[in-house]
């Protein structure tokens, strides 16, 4: 008996030594392999991020050394920046509500509607619904500058024309009426992108089983279907794509610089996005843009945090049930 327990003594540090090495091991290999991963999002994201919050605090030309002016370009950008307040961060939040949420949407209910068609329909489908996210922005300016002509030849002049709607061409890409409507038609057109894949990957992946179950229960039409068993198992999917269709609707405004301009024709449909780079690289006052870009990035991360607290699964005991559940694991 005592033979036993000694030897047992003598193999357990050796056991612990060994584990403690093969720790050691998976760290490091661990590190190795996210190594290229942090290299890369230091080097194209952490950086620009930080940097950018620093110039935001100065004076910076391009040309020059940047120059501290402490809170001046914050303070600027709320109290003497007429055109952001009255029509950049309007149009903004207009166009991330109605892009971002209608986007979503719409998105989901696509999703929903191919996931219910054959699998070669669905792909051909998914495919041409994507298709515009992945097109480059000179490509669809050029296809919305010829419907949006403001000449006969345009096609939506001509259309309604044809039908006797107006009598005479609408120059739509000048009157102020119509710029954001026209980018906000664009955005939705441009909004199926790697949040509506996800969301088809979502429901294609929700087990079956449980439909044949909710049927037993009662369930009769595909619409409940969807409101009690897809939706409640595709928070993952949803939660992403929301945060993608944030973040998308935010940065969105290539589409305005090349089809309108930068500044658009009385800022009808200046985007946050276009103000940076009004002031970036056409006033080159690289500080006051850095301060317009910190203020984009707090409102994504606002948003991304409403979109985080709507669809993540809350623990219904919270946190001290979690604690009592372990200490009571532990007494066992």
């Amino acid at each position: 008996m005592d033979v036993q327990v000694n030897s047992a003594q003598a193999t357990a540090p050796a056991g612990r030594k060994k584990n403690k090495i093969s720790r050691r091991e998976n760290n490091w290999h661990g590190w190795l392999f996210i190594g290229p991963y942090a290299l890369i999002f230091a080097v194209f994201i952490l950086i620009p991020v930080v940097l950018a919050a620093i110039l935001s605090f100065t004076n910076f030309n391009a040309i020059e050394f940047p120059r501290a002016v402490g809170f001046l370009n914050y303070i600027n950008l709320l109290t003497n920046d007429a055109e952001f307040m009255k029509y950049v961060l309007p149009n903004t939040v207009v166009y991330a509500v109605i892009v971002g949420i209608g986007g979503y949407i719409l998105s989901f209910v696509l999703a929903w509607a191919l996931c219910n068609l054959t699998k070669p329909v669905r792909t051909v489908f998914a495919l041409i619904l994507y298709s515009p996210s992945m097109t480059t922005g000179v490509a669809m300016t050029v296809l919305w500058k010829v419907i949006f002509s403001g000449d006969q030849s345009g096609l939506l002049n001509s259309w309604l024309m044809e039908l006797g709607i107006i009598t005479e061409p609408i120059m739509w890409l000048t009157d102020t009426r119509f710029l954001l409507p026209i980018v906000i038609v664009i955005g939705l057109w441009s909004s199926m992108g790697i949040g509506f894949l996800s969301m088809i990957a979502g429901i294609l992946n929700t087990d079956a089983s449980l439909y044949e179950a909710a049927s037993i229960d009662g369930i009769s039409n595909r619409f409940q279907e969807m409101i009690y068993i897809t939706i409640p198992q595709m928070k993952p999917q949803m939660l992403f794509a929301a945060v993608m269709a944030i973040v998308g609707a935010f940065q969105n405004g290539t589409i305005t610089s090349l089809l309108v301009g930068n500044p658009s024709p009385g800022y009808a449909s200046q985007l946050l996005v276009n103000h940076i780079e009004d002031y970036g690289f056409l006033r080159y006052e690289m500080g006051y843009a850095a301060a317009v870009s910190v203020v984009l990035l707090l409102i994504v991360q606002l948003f991304s945090k409403g979109a985080n607290v709507l669809l993540t699964d809350k623990d219904p005991y919270g946190k001290k049930g979690v604690s009592e559940d372990g200490e009571q694991g532990e007494e066992n």
